[in-house]
């Protein structure tokens, strides 16, 4: 019988608060292919694009997988892909800066603003920031997505 909190007994505790790491971590190996992909190939003025569709295919896969904990999925998910993104450009730092340099120079202050941190620092600070945004924006997507799509039904 449940109590007043609606919890019936401690498995069902577990299993609200039960996340899907392989899911989480396979759709993380698109964050490592695009952090690879930014270093070497894909141009900085088409990656919003790849992302979009990234998003979008990861929010359907959450919504379709998982009937609970898809806000918190999405948002694991960004810290995962965050994580990969960064390491990439951390570990390939000289070809990553080679390869977006016009993209940074572009978006550097011109008024004279002294930029005191170097750009390593900047990436250690900001990409977590962007995969705690993106996550968000991930499992907004997986919620609405949910709306359309149901994970199969488990027959016990």
């Amino acid at each position: 019988m449940p109590s007043r909190s609606g919890v019936g007994h401690i498995g069902d505790v577990r299993e609200a608060r039960s996340m899907n790491w392989r899911l989480i971590f396979g759709l993380s190996l698109f964050g490592l292919a695009m952090g690879i992909g930014t270093v070497f190939v894909i141009p900085w003025n088409v990656e919003p694009f790849c992302w979009l569709v990234i998003f979008l295919l990861c929010a359907y896969l959450i919504a379709r997988s998982q009937a609970s904990n898809r806000f918190l999925t999405g948002v694991a998910l960004g810290i995962l892909n965050s994580i990969w993104i960064t390491a990439s450009h951390l570990i390939f730092f000289d070809r990553y800066m080679r390869h977006v340099g016009s993209a940074v120079n572009s978006a550097l202050p011109t008024n004279g603003t002294v930029i005191v941190a170097p750009p390593i620092v900047g990436l250690l600070l900001v990409g977590p920031l962007i995969g705690l945004i993106s996550g968000a924006v991930i499992g907004l997507l997986a919620l609405a997505a949910g709306r359309f799509v149901r994970p199969p039904s488990s027959v016990a």
